[in-house]
């Protein structure tokens, strides 16, 4: 049978941690503590790079577009500065004519200067195609020429707005998307898989990654391609206007791609580590805000304050690290830049005294070493960016490549009738290969029948409830639910057929309505307050101000343990499940109350199957099969009765909690006198 990836850390006989605030922390210290860095391999940045823009393909059309707009863009862009260098050629052939005798022609004019001797003057006057002897400056013309540029770079503008407008829109439907796909696989995973990561850490990837890559993506992805096509439309037109500059300039790209390429290899590096520790700080911040309470209570500010101080040290350090070592590249870029600049201007200013190149033509080459220039250096200055972006995509890409759970059959199973008959047949299980914890146990629960389960902490008892949840699938053996083998059936149905409380209470931020039909949200008022009334909630409801409008917030703070332990049975009450599960679900409440809901739950129980785990054992008296289990197996089965008559584990279990006065022995609380093998009672 195809398994789920089981994740390591729970020790054999014990289930996962399942306590607010994930992470399943292992070790002798505090769980505030154990929520350290995932050990995760990170991948190349090429094939993460892709893999993201692979995100975009389905907009693919929106992307032509933005290509196209892109290059109208840019194309008016380079063409303007050769438009304003032609400007430049009009005043200063204006200026120069205006010294020349008026009435004769550029050739005159040409020929007079190398007659006299000037013949670098001559060259240059040949040069100019504007030139008009005794005329100045044509304003007319000039004022046409500085028109159309202007309406280059307008045009140019309005189509980088609207490139900028439909790539936004491009890059937050993919990142829209993405956190769809993230949720959904959240709820594809295995429970496993949440035991092995803190819970801090799953909700950076997947809040705190994922605003990163959408950041990184709206401020890239424009201007590199901007920068790209800049890059090709420059490069043509200066090999247009001088080949040899155009050399000049090439010189600073290798140079430049060297460059970066080495700073962006070492910052990469130092971009994952700060992620990572972002994950673990943003862990370690959540597990001890979640256990404030017992932080205050065992006095250990101290110690969360030296935790979180050390993770914040090490998150300080990888960010410096990250941002120094990318923040290099822009200077180096920059000062590369301005070493092309000086030598573009010094042989361009040789050439238009030699009469090769006009003045227009040497300032637009100027303009266009700086546009070319500009785009190397803002890619380099992104190159943070990127790597930022594209190291929060390999944490979130490793959620995405989690290894799922089975998938439900393509054609489940249904009961013809349910009655909520159970039946384990040779089950086995374990958490980790090597360490079983449950072997071939077979039990059969009748329908209408309470079977409750004790044993020591870490025998198994949830482990077993979990599994016909399907929580967890077996490894060996089936278990059945009215005849048919719950691996058979749909998972959604399965647990649509079971009612689940727990000890550690869960509610969600609404009214104590909305919280008590989450069990079934087609139930009309009357079969909420009939549940209400069943479960004793009517009971403290009707003295609250709003009644079943009270807002109870995120926390539940604002009503009492036991008052939310009532709130989730009377949820699971609603629900009519075939069979029950209660885990220590009266643990929360005081002793008349739990006399009461002893009561609703025994009408609750008829006709259906109940687990009850315990370790009050007063709560299960009455139950029709106890199982005692130890270290993964039932060791016991038989009523209150007949167990205490054979005085075996269970007898001592019930005695050690009733009967027996206990002393006190250095570390352990055992009882006084008790028979051989007696279990010892904890503190």
């Amino acid at each position: 049978m195809s398994q789920p990836t089981k994740a390591p850390g729970p020790a054999a006989g014990k289930a996962p941690s399942r306590l607010p605030g994930g992470g399943g922390g292992g070790g002798g210290g505090p769980r505030w503590m154990a929520a350290g860095m995932p050990a995760e391999k990170s991948m190349n940045f090429g094939p993460s790079a892709k893999r993201l823009l692979g995100r975009l393909r389905p907009q693919r059309l929106q992307l032509v577009a933005v290509v196209l707009l892109a290059v109208v863009s840019v194309a008016f862009s380079v063409v303007g500065p050769k438009i304003l260098g032609h400007a430049t050629d009009l005043i200063f052939a204006g200026l120069i004519g205006k010294q020349l005798p008026p009435g004769s022609t550029p050739e005159q004019a040409v020929e007079g200067a190398r007659a006299a001797g000037n013949d670098g003057f001559a060259d240059m006057l040949a040069r100019m195609t504007d030139l008009v002897p005794g005329v100045g400056i044509n304003f007319g013309r000039l004022g046409q020429v500085l028109a159309l540029a202007m309406a280059l770079f307008l045009a140019a503008s309005l189509l980088s707005w609207w490139q900028g407008y439909l790539l936004n829109g491009i890059v937050q439907r993919a990142i829209r998307q993405l956190r769809t796909d993230v949720e959904a696989k959240l709820n594809r995973l295995p429970l496993p898989y949440f035991d092995g990561q803190p819970r801090g850490e799953l909700l950076s990837r997947v809040t705190n990654d994922i605003d990163n890559i959408a950041q990184s993506l709206q401020q890239t992805l424009s201007q590199l391609l901007v920068s790209l096509l800049t890059v090709v439309g420059v490069l043509g037109a200066m090999f247009w206007i001088s080949p040899l500059l155009a050399v000049v300039a090439l010189v600073a790209v290798p140079l430049s791609v060297l460059v970066t390429r080495e700073i962006a290899k070492r910052s990469q590096k130092q971009f994952i580590a700060q992620w990572q520790h972002t994950g673990a700080l943003n862990g370690q911040i959540e597990e001890a805000f979640t256990g404030h309470e017992l932080v205050k209570v065992f006095g250990r500010q101290r110690e969360v304050e030296a935790a979180f101080a050390a993770k914040n040290e090490e998150l300080y350090k990888a960010s410096f690290a990250a941002q120094f070592v990318s923040g290099i590249i822009m200077p180096s870029m920059m000062f590369i830049g301005n070493l092309s600049y000086v030598a573009i201007a010094v042989i361009g200013g040789l050439r238009v005294a030699s009469g090769s190149m006009s003045l227009g033509d040497v300032q637009a080459f100027i303009q266009y070493s700086r546009q070319f220039t500009q785009p190397l250096t803002q890619v380099a200055s992104m190159a943070n960016l990127l790597q930022s972006g594209v190291a929060s995509a390999e944490r979130v890409f490793d959620v995405l490549d989690a290894a799922e759970q089975t998938p439900d059959p393509a054609e489940p199973a249904r009961a013809t009738e349910r009655h909520g008959r159970v039946e384990f047949e040779q089950i086995s299980f374990r958490y980790e290969p090597e360490k079983p914890l449950i072997e071939d146990l077979s039990l059969v629960a009748e329908p209408g029948h309470t079977v409750a389960i004790v044993g020591p902490t870490g025998a198994g008892k949830t482990t077993l409830v979990n599994l016909v949840m399907r929580f967890y699938e077996l490894d060996a053996g089936r278990i059945t639910l009215d005849g048919v083998d719950i691996s058979t059936m749909r998972r959604d149905e399965l647990r649509g057929q079971i009612g689940m409380v727990l000890q550690d209470t869960w509610l969600f931020g609404g009214t104590i309505r909305d919280n008590i039909a989450y069990g079934n949200p087609d139930a009309t008022e009357e079969q909420i307050v009939e549940a209400a009334k069943a479960t004793f909630v009517d009971r403290f409801v009707r003295s609250l101000p709003d009644g079943y409008d009270t807002v109870i917030d995120e926390e539940g703070n604002n009503v009492s343990a036991g008052e939310k332990q009532l709130i989730t049975i009377a949820r699971a009450f609603l629900s009519n499940p075939s069979l029950l599960i209660l885990d220590e679900a009266t643990s929360s409440v005081d002793t008349r109350t739990e006399v009461l809901l002893q009561r609703a739950m025994a009408a609750l129980r008829q006709d259906r199957t109940s687990f009850v785990i315990a370790h009050r054992l007063s709560t299960i008296r009455d139950a029709d099969l106890i199982l005692v289990m130890e270290s993964g197996r039932i060791v016991e089965q038989g009523t209150h009765t007949e167990l205490l008559a054979i005085e075996g584990a269970y007898h001592r279990l019930y005695h050690a909690q009733f009967s027996q006065p206990v002393v006190e022995e250095e570390d352990a609380v055992v009882p006084a006198g008790p028979p051989v093998g007696a279990m010892p009672r904890q503190r």
